[in-house]
């Protein structure tokens, strides 16, 4: 790192302490200021935040290392414009209508009480556990590798690094709240953006253009069955990512993530009208159309460097090369004095994004869905104080899970998945049943989120078991263990979706007042009005072309 990149460094650590300065400023007296921004959030706010709140560490190092190691397969999972045009489209309405905080709450509207509880300790634990450990894992692990540094004061950088990003983070997150999220997004995104263009230009430079990472990653076979890592799409029986269980269980996983999950909803709740949340999932839907080209094609363009020049990214101990520093040692070894400030900034932009979400999102589920419940007279400004103590409570959390997240090291991307392929089917079904069928009953939609979290978390031990442990082969190994886990994934949904039906047929259906505006079919006049004023042609135009665009990268990558 040269001087000109401290100072572009400095620049930048001004500029996001001015915002958060003018966040300050600005009152923030109850809990709706606080958590969704006094819902006023305009579209270029909302769709920079779903942006910036989805690209973190996970990217910069796992989508990138992905890309080093296993080629365009997890694509799939990347170029999911489309789903959030579904968040936007088919959900923003119901969300709208119910005026609800959290997705636990809709849940309560829609179900009963015990969902979302349910949903509230799902969320508040996958939180603690994935995102906010991993992000904070793997942003040690980046800065280490671009700043090559092993010890600061005698102690290891990756804990400097990894505790003064969640420190600084937390810092404008707890006193600014939504509102710091949404402003500083607006000023990391196009920072982050135009970092990861210079990477993949260089970096093509560097290994003589497009051409050339085709046929050197073209020629490398991926399976036994003649695909290669520039293939998309595999042959299914491929034991990792077979083409019919990459398409079903990145939909699934897409569609919890995107349509469900508090930590991206929020970013539409806090928008000022339906009109403003959906043109900001369509602005968001463009804007996920870019993580492959700046981050997984960037590994892809890393690993060819690699070989051809036989020592372009560090090896491990076992003597191949390590996938996941394939991001950081681009911008390491290609970026001249002043760009490679400029990166780092971008970086450092995706990991408090992505934090400062993180931070946002949970402190909210645990004041609204658990505190908020239990004492429902509580002052406006109390609720602030509360989440902001929450705040403080799970940086403490994620903290203490980092060492065991260390543990992971090289299959980061592939545990997070893992991980959210057995969490999203139990929520996709008592969400997907709940917006679409009438009939769907409380219990029902509980017992599916139940069935989900108990089959999700039998999958998971007998992973851990069966890998020390391997045993004789059983029906019960076979099926929570051997089975691919995109296929478990898609079988988990079906089992799920079976579940909320023959339960929902069984009990009692749910009064026409209860779900009143939240199931397609029962919306009053007026709110059919108030929706159908949120868009016109050119919303359909653009999401024309986000399909197309969509669409015509299948084709190329097939």
């Amino acid at each position: 790192m040269a001087t000109l990149d401290f100072i572009v460094i400095g620049l930048f650590a001004i500029t996001l302490i001015g915002i958060i300065v003018y966040v300050l400023k600005q009152k923030q007296e109850n809990s709706g200021d606080y958590f969704l921004g006094g819902r006023d959030a305009g579209w270029i706010a909302i769709g920079a935040s779903l942006f910036a709140s989805n690209i973190g560490s996970e990217h910069l190092i796992g989508l990138a290392g992905a890309g080093a190691s296993s080629g365009m397969a997890m694509a799939h999972w990347e170029i999911q414009g489309w789903m959030i045009l579904i968040l936007g489209w088919v959900f923003v309405p119901f969300y709208s209508r119910s005026m609800v905080y959290t997705m636990p709450e809709f849940l309560e509207r829609r179900y009963n009480s015990q969902s979302r509880t349910i949903l509230s300790v799902i969320s508040l634990i996958s939180y603690v556990l994935t995102k906010v450990a991993v992000t904070v894992y793997a942003g040690g692990l980046v800065f280490q590798q671009v700043f090559g540094i092993e010890t600061l004061w005698g102690i290891d950088f990756f804990w400097v690094a990894a505790i003064g990003l969640v420190l600084l983070t937390a810092a404008y997150t707890i006193f600014g709240g939504m509102k710091s999220v949404l402003y500083t997004s607006v000023l990391q995104t196009p920072i982050l953006l135009l970092g990861s263009l210079i990477i993949v230009v260089l970096g093509l430079k560097e290994v003589g253009g497009w051409d050339e990472v085709v046929r050197i990653t073209g020629a490398v076979s991926a399976n036994e069955y003649g695909d290669s890592m520039f293939n998309l799409i595999r042959d299914n029986r491929d034991p990792n990512f077979p083409w019919l269980g990459a398409l079903v269980g990145s939909s699934i996983i897409g569609f919890w993530y995107w349509c469900t999950d508090q930590y991206i909803v929020q970013r539409v709740l806090s928008g000022k009208n339906q009109k403003e949340s959906r043109r900001g999932t369509i602005f968001g839907a463009y804007l996920k159309l870019l993580p492959v080209f700046l981050f997984l094609i960037p590994g892809m363009i890393a690993f060819a460097i690699h070989q051809k020049t036989g020592s372009f990214l560090p090896l491990l101990d076992s003597g191949l090369h390590n996938a996941d520093a394939a991001f950081p040692t681009m911008v390491a070894k290609l970026l001249p004095a002043g760009v490679k400030g400029l990166v780092v900034c971008g970086i450092l932009a995706a990991l408090m994004s992505s934090l400062a979400s993180l931070f946002n999102s949970s402190s909210m589920l645990f004041t609204i869905d658990f505190y908020k419940r239990f004492k429902p007279e509580t002052p406006e400004k109390k609720l602030v104080v509360i989440g902001q103590i929450a705040t403080v409570a799970i940086v403490v959390l994620g903290i203490l899970w980092i060492p065991i997240m260390r543990s992971v090291g090289d299959v980061l991307y592939a545990y997070l998945q893992d991980v959210q392929s057995v969490l999203a089917p139990g929520i996709a079904a008592a969400f997907l049943l709940g917006i679409t069928w009438k009939r769907t009953s409380a219990q029902g939609g509980m017992w599916g989120l139940i069935a989900g979290m108990t089959i999700g978390l039998t999958r998971l031990m007998s992973k851990v078991y069966y890998s020390n442990f391997p045993g004789g082969d059983s029906l019960f190994k076979t099926v929570f263990y051997d089975t691919n886990w995109l296929f478990f994934c898609g079988w988990m949904l079906v089992v799920c979706i079976l579940i909320v039906v023959a339960v929902s047929l069984l009990t009692p259906a749910p009064s026409s007042e209860k779900i009143q505006g939240l199931v397609f079919g029962t919306a009053t006049p007026a709110q059919k009005a108030e929706t159908r004023a949120g868009w016109n042609r050119w919303d359909i135009i653009h999401t024309c072309i986000i399909l197309a665009i969509t669409g015509a990268f299948y084709y190329y990558f097939w």
